[in-house]
């Protein structure tokens, strides 16, 4: 396989993790998942620095019999 600029790539391996966290099997069974809190921090992180925008409401329907374009 090769990458986009013509390069070998590594067989065998995953993508590189942007954000490494340690896989605690100890905190796992606790019912804990680091990996999850982890990228939970990230997505609220995110959202103060950007927050979500909310969508346009729609303008409301002129239904006035005056405007009708039906008569």
């Amino acid at each position: 396989m090769y990458s986009p600029q013509g390069n070998g790539l590594r067989r065998g391996t995953a993508s590189d993790p942007d954000i490494v966290v340690v896989d605690d099997p100890g905190q796992m069974a606790k019912g804990k998942d680091p990996q999850l809190d982890r990228a939970i921090q990230e997505v609220m992180r995110q959202l103060g620095e950007k927050p979500a925008a909310k969508p346009a409401r729609p303008a409301y329907e002129n239904r006035s019999p005056s405007e009708s374009k039906y008569t």
